[in-house]
């Protein structure tokens, strides 16, 4: 069952690379939630989490470079949101890599909740800007 699921009336931004990268993630995000609570090999959910990690870098890289490109107001707060995140999924990589983290549920909500705000906080934000 999936996680998260992207619909124009809770995540559209209008803008076009956002809304088609942003479905993206979400498809990467449910496979790798229903990959780490199914029971899949150590291996499978590893990889599963090494792509995601590695999306929303290009993901967020993508979406700063277009702000800047349009000189978006907001880009200084929106890029600490995604700075923070990504330090997040760093810190869980390594330690999962390392043996001492788990992918769980609660990771899977953790950045369910955190696609919930951002998105339409942030991201509609430069939906003017940026279409």
């Amino acid at each position: 069952m999936a996680l998260i699921t992207w619909t124009a009336e809770q995540y559209g931004t209008n803008v076009g690379f956002a809304d088609e990268e942003h479905k993206t993630l979400f498809d990467l995000l449910n496979k790798l939630y229903d990959e780490a609570t199914s029971g899949a090999p150590r291996a499978t959910v590893g990889a599963s989490l090494d792509a995601l990690i590695a999306y929303v870098v290009d993901h967020f890289a993508h979406e700063e470079k277009e702000m800047l490109a349009k000189n978006f107001g907001g880009y200084e707060r929106h890029k600490a949101e995604h700075d923070a995140l990504v330090g997040i999924c760093a810190d869980l990589q390594k330690n999962f890599h390392a043996g001492n983290a788990e992918v769980t549920e609660d990771v899977g909500q953790l950045v369910k909740g955190w696609l919930d705000k951002h998105i339409p906080t942030y991201d509609m934000g430069y939906s003017d800007a940026l279409k």
